[in-house]
């Protein structure tokens, strides 16, 4: 399965969103959340050759609000501008102020905006940010588009990442909800009658997907599968424990796997097989992988303890399932091991069938998989 080359979705656009030298208040914001993630990415996938590098196509604004709330949507695309007319001087929009439980009223302030929107104050919004998260939506649905029309899996070279959106909120680097709009999107491309089918999201970011999680809680349609640090020990904190479960429609259709400090191969691999026996059972008729590189040992906003190999094992365990699958690039910010975690990853995704080498320190594929 998923052997030959695979459809890699990019758009310069995401340059547009350049938060290297940003300043807030004086100060450096001191985001790892660069440009320079997708490029060194993009740069090791074309000299591994693992496949075409294509421009994304257009989908336009409508597979976006069938994941995000339009009052939000049409916030984001018009907070930078109105903020600079409101201030008279253009500068990176972030919030000061946040609506607490139980607010009275909708203020038209932009100010008082940021605060309905935002629930953190690490993600400016900058001239160029709407442009950068549109198109970074256009590389996940032209992914999928990929895996239905042309082949058994595509990767989408995401950048500003997405899983933290929820469908009115941004945050963690996160505007628009990638994943959860080209699972959206698939849906709706393979109706059947008027059943949506099933599909399944992996998401092996370091930090919990809490938008993605909060978007489908309660749909049936989609399972949400998720390994990530345990929140009392790292970001987003208010997401992620074990016995959130889904609700309603979606009541078992929510799994997390919150995971210790300084996790490592062997009891990551443990964890996705748990994690992939239950997306088996739930027989979906696709997958959408949520690719967070930041499970890395040494990732500077990491805390788990992944080898290559051990991310290489992840890939391969994942392809075993031999569903049509849609890579999506979460997090994953130690510049320097970016670009050859990506490849080792996609390599054993698209090589599951074949003996793959690894390290005699993990468990043996054969044995995470019994």
């Amino acid at each position: 399965m998923l052997k030959g080359l695979v459809d890699i979705f990019y758009s310069a656009q995401h340059k547009l969103h350049d938060i290297e030298n940003v300043v807030v208040n004086g100060a450096p914001l001191g985001s790892e959340e660069v440009s320079a993630r997708a490029e060194l990415i993009l740069q090791a996938l074309q000299q591994a050759n693992l496949g075409k590098v294509r421009t994304p196509d257009d989908h336009g604004i409508m597979p976006i609000l069938a994941a995000h709330d339009a009052a939000y949507v049409d916030f984001l695309q018009r907070a930078y501008d109105d903020y600079a007319a409101y201030y008279h001087k253009a500068e990176p929009v972030t919030a000061g102020t946040f609506a607490p439980p139980g607010f009275r009223r909708r203020t038209k302030h932009i100010y008082g905006e940021l605060g309905l929107y935002a629930y953190g104050d690490g993600s400016p919004i900058l001239a160029g940010t709407w442009q950068a998260a549109y198109w970074s939506v256009q590389c996940a649905l032209s992914a999928v588009d990929a895996v239905l029309h042309q082949g058994e899996m595509a990767y989408a070279l995401c950048r500003p990442p997405g899983h933290h959106a929820t469908a009115d909120h941004y945050g963690g680097f996160c505007y628009l909800n990638n994943v959860a709009i080209a699972a959206r999107y698939w849906q709706q491309q393979r109706l059947h009658g008027r059943r949506r089918p099933r599909l399944a999201i992996l998401d092996i970011d370091y930090h919990h997907g809490n938008g993605t999680q909060e978007i489908f809680y309660r749909d049936g349609a989609v399972l949400y599968c998720s390994l990530h640090a345990h929140p009392d020990d790292d970001y987003p904190f208010y997401w992620g424990e074990a016995n959130e479960r889904g609700a309603g429609r979606g009541a078992g259709c929510n799994r997390n796997w919150p995971l210790p400090q300084g996790t490592g191969d062997a009891a990551y691999l443990a964890a996705l097989k748990e994690a992939l026996e239950s997306i088996a059972a739930f027989k979906p008729r696709g997958l959408l992988v949520s690719l967070g590189l930041d499970t890395f040992r040494g990732d500077p906003v990491g805390g788990f303890n992944l080898s290559t190999d051990g991310l290489a094992a992840a890939g391969q365990a994942i392809g075993q399932l031999k569903l049509p699958c849609a890579v999506v690039q979460e997090g994953g910010y130690l510049l320097e091991k970016l670009g050859e975690n990506c490849v080792a990853f996609l390599k054993g995704l698209m090589t599951a069938n074949d003996v793959y080498n690894i390290s005699d320190t993990l468990f043996s594929l054969a044995y995470v998989l019994q």
